[in-house]
């Protein structure tokens, strides 16, 4: 079935059978996907053409926001069709090349995702904690800065991936038990020792999204302390109303990512279909879910950057 690379033994193709043991509920597992991705689409979509549209809403808070937004609509455009094209048969098989790009870029986008979160974190804590400095910290020199930080950071980070997942030999293995192209999942297909994809895989999550959401933590329990030592109790409910939103949908997150992650390295005991819809769920929860908070909090005002906020 698969055509190998004499030089470097590559199969030509990978084919991607989906969740294995669910088989025959591909059709019924392809209604949820194709909904939530629709609602993602649609959703995100009416997200940024109001951000873009809106000169009001031109502030520090909703350029993050606006960039979180593109990264939703990216991750789950660089999974979720291939995902439906497997449940519906239509076309399985994915070449060598194009499941390292599609690997690549998942995890690419990913990350900056995450680095997105703690930008938008960081506004969080200036706009509360020091909010008569908000203007003169987060201009639009520094937001430039952050974006381009967050892009050479993803990329210096998955770059070796794909290298480490070239210099594998996989011996005519090509059937990949997943949906799409994940870094342990064409790992596992090589004969050799993968050891160093696995520590790697380790260190790139926890030195990338751990941090960040360390560094989250850290911000948001800082915005708590300094909100406990005001006096009014509608400054508190104000300033939790505007972190609120953001706390949800960090959480929707991290939490499905992590556990994927940890579970398909350490989690050896766990069944292959629960690992597979894992690897799922945090890459079509987030941009589904996530405009749902954020939409509501962009068109009520909550969260505004008002220097009043915290200085009456």
């Amino acid at each position: 079935m698969s055509v190998i690379n004499s030089t470097r033994s590559h199969p030509a193709t990978f084919v991607l059978v989906g969740i294995p043991g669910m088989e025959q509920a591909h059709i019924w597992l392809s209604i949820p996907f194709c909904l939530m991705y629709v609602v993602a689409l649609l959703g995100n979509s009416v997200l940024l053409f109001t951000i873009i549209t809106e000169s009001s809403l031109h502030e520090p808070m909703y350029i993050f926001l606006s960039m979180l937004t593109v990264a939703d609509l990216l991750l789950s455009s660089s999974t979720v069709p291939k995902t439906l094209s497997v449940f519906w048969s239509l076309s399985k098989e994915i070449s060598f090349n194009g499941c390292l790009t599609q690997m690549f870029f998942i995890y690419f986008i990913f990350i900056t995702e995450s680095a997105i979160l703690l930008a938008m974190a960081f506004d969080r804590y200036v706009a509360i904690c020091d909010p008569l400095r908000y203007t003169t910290v987060l201009t639009h020199s520094v937001i430039r800065k952050i974006a381009m930080a967050a892009l050479t950071r993803s990329f210096c980070i998955m770059f070796p991936a794909v290298f480490l997942l070239k210099r594998l030999d996989y011996c005519g293995h090509n059937i990949m038990p997943h949906t799409y192209c994940e870094h342990m999942g064409v790992a596992r297909l090589a004969c050799g020792d993968l050891t160093v994809n696995i520590w790697y895989g380790l260190a790139a999550g926890f030195l990338s999204a751990g941090l960040d959401a360390l560094f989250i933590a850290v911000s948001y329990a800082s915005i708590l302390r300094s909100l406990f030592r005001l006096p009014s109790q509608g400054i508190h409910l104000k300033a939790l109303n505007t972190c609120g939103s953001h706390v949800c949908v960090i959480l929707m997150f991290y939490i499905p990512a992590f556990f994927s992650w940890s579970t398909h390295r350490f989690g050896s005991h766990i069944p292959r279909h629960t690992l597979i819809l894992l690897a799922n769920l945090y890459v079509i929860i987030p941009p589904h879910a996530e405009p749902h908070h954020l939409r509501g909090e962009e068109q009520t005002g909550v969260g505004r950057s008002d220097p009043r906020l915290l200085t009456l």
